[in-house]
């Protein structure tokens, strides 16, 4: 209790020194305030490079052909009117009529082509896409047919949500030069907003009013959505508190014990309170000893208290991941093999994972209660997380305390992140936490395809498996998962094949979901996306609009 109240005063300071006042300008009944997923000034609203956009930037502005839906596992036709296989390796769209970019110009076929084109005549972030689609045609003003040369389902499944669809009036004289190097300081999409002002502090959208969803699906209820740069989580409590913010993406401690004095909705009432969004998973060098040798990384499996994890450092917002890894989403858990699960899963098992330990030659030669490696050499690693990440940096103490008290000597460590990422993608670290590329999406290939990326054979990698375990097997299973047909029984065989190996060989450990962190206030907007209303994810992170936050401005209901 004492806790808490120290705790509420920082929290108190806090709001009483941040003063931010709409009133002058913006009526607070037409305007949503949000924060949790703008970190600098905005100076950035190219969609040809979403890693340094804007939040809203792809979603609000430049749209997408499908959205997805997680809750329901539905691929919702957004610009287009539906899609669809009409052989084993065509896909035809059809695209929506009466959509029009926001200058006026028509949507149509054209712009879908053009930024497939684009990304052929040039290298951009999604040109990838030609590794696998051999060609496009455009068959009409509103129909483009897409013929593949791979069918890879899963990867285009996931495509057709990701990417959006841009301008070609606007773009397509551009050199690669300038398409990259652009600010765009005025984007011109089809969305359901429209750039209106910037600040240091703050982006400022203003609803398009002749966006082509209004008839379809109504307005969106907030005239502005001003996005805040917030410093951090205590600073977004507070103007909670206050209702200075309207929605909050931050993690926030304390939220479960003060979310009904200060009517903060949480999309589930009790805990977890937080839906998943990713993956926290420990990676271990498998090219470093001991972590090369499988029985060692199942041992450190058995000896990390996930549920105490939950518990202590998240008061119970995350939930202890299952042994797959595989988030409990429909389109995720519909691959998962219980009899798998059942036979090379793990869990919390001290004594177990002593004793697999001592069955593989560990043991504790020196009396020093740590145990040497079967040639006798001495035991001692590093757990790393960014400095100042509190959350994950409690947890690595949790884990590192855990895997001591079965008699590995490991510490934890909290480098600066420009040090973490670099150890994390050059190697020289034992073991790390991430999370990076593990989101909630419409087929689990994108979780294998990171946490099992075959990308490793350079000096860096950029696109996971960052203990740079190699297997043959694996990689070509998750090759051929992308092939199969969603839902299939083929891919459901495959699916299990990849758990099987990555249970038996451990290169990484799942430990928790980390959740869609989401709070939010009811002085001035109601009707969030909650387990009673469950309307999509209730994110305004970058690139993650199109999974639920549409669909929540959509719903959002003014409280006065």
């Amino acid at each position: 209790m004492k806790k808490f109240f120290k705790i509420f005063l920082v929290i108190s300071l806090i709001v009483f020194a941040f003063n931010l006042s709409f009133g002058e300008t913006y009526d607070r009944n037409e305007t949503f305030v949000a924060g949790g997923g703008l970190w600098n000034t905005p100076t950035n609203w190219n969609p040809f490079t979403p890693w340094n956009a804007t939040t809203g930037t792809v979603g609000l502005v430049y749209e997408t052909l499908f959205t997805y839906d997680p809750l329901s596992n539905n691929l919702k036709p957004w610009l287009a009117e539906k899609g669809e296989w009409i052989s084993d390796n065509e896909y035809l769209l059809t695209l929506k009529k009466g959509i029009n970019w926001a200058d006026g110009n028509t949507f149509d076929s054209n712009d879908v082509y053009f930024t497939f084109d684009i990304s052929r005549k040039y290298e951009l972030s999604y040109s990838n896409v030609w590794n696998y689609v051999s060609d496009v045609e455009i068959i009409g003003k509103y129909q483009v047919k897409i013929t593949f040369k791979e069918s890879r389902y899963h990867e285009w499944s996931y495509f057709l949500y990701q990417q959006p669809i841009m301008p070609h009036h606007i773009w397509e004289n551009m050199t690669q030069k300038e398409l990259l190097e652009t600010a765009n300081k005025y984007p011109m999409g089809t969305g359901m907003y429209k750039y209106d002002a910037v600040g240091a502090d703050r982006m400022i959208w203003i609803r398009n009013e002749n966006w082509w969803g209004n008839n379809l699906f109504g307005k969106p209820a907030p005239k502005r959505i001003v996005y805040m740069q917030i410093s951090g989580n205590n600073v977004s409590l507070g103007m909670l508190m206050k209702g200075e913010l309207d929605i909050s993406n931050f993690f926030i401690p304390g939220v479960p014990r003060i979310k009904s004095l200060y009517n903060l909705t949480t999309y589930y009432k009790e805990a977890p309170y937080m839906l998943p969004e990713n993956v926290a998973i420990l990676f271990m060098d498998v090219n470093k000893k001991p972590m090369d040798d499988s029985n060692f990384r199942r041992a450190v499996s058995f000896a990390i208290n996930s549920e105490m994890i939950a518990e202590k450092v998240y008061e119970e917002q995350v939930q202890p991941a299952g042994a797959t890894g595989l988030i409990p989403i429909d389109s995720w858990k519909s691959y998962i093999d219980k009899d798998i699960e059942k036979n090379y899963g793990f869990n919390y098992n001290p004594s177990k994972a002593k004793t697999i330990l001592a069955e593989n030659g560990y043991k504790d030669i020196n009396k020093d209660g740590y145990v040497e490696t079967p040639d006798g050499k001495t035991i001692s690693l590093e757990l790393v997380v960014p400095n100042g990440w509190t959350d994950w940096m409690e947890a690595a103490k949790i884990i590192a305390s855990g895997l001591r008290e079965v008699g590995i000597n490991v510490n934890a460590k909290f480098p600066d992140y420009s040090v973490f990422l670099s150890m994390r993608q050059k190697g020289g670290f034992d073991m790390l936490i991430d999370n990076a590329s593990s989101s909630v999406s419409k087929t689990p290939w994108t979780y294998w395809n990171w946490v099992a990326s075959n990308r490793i054979y350079t000096n860096e990698i950029t696109q996971g498996n960052w203990g740079r375990y190699e297997n043959k097997d694996l990689f070509d299973l998750i090759i051929k998962f992308n092939f199969a047909k969603e839902g299939s029984s083929n891919s459901k065989e495959i699916a299990s094949n990849i758990e099987k190996i990555l249970l038996e060989e451990m290169p990484s450990i799942p430990l928790w979901y980390n959740g869609m962190w989401f709070q939010g206030s009811t002085s001035y907007w109601t009707n969030y996306p909650t387990e009673d209303n469950p309307i999509g994810y209730p994110s305004t992170w970058g690139g993650k609009w199109q999974i639920g936050g549409l669909n929540m401005l959509l719903n959002m209901k003014p409280a006065n």
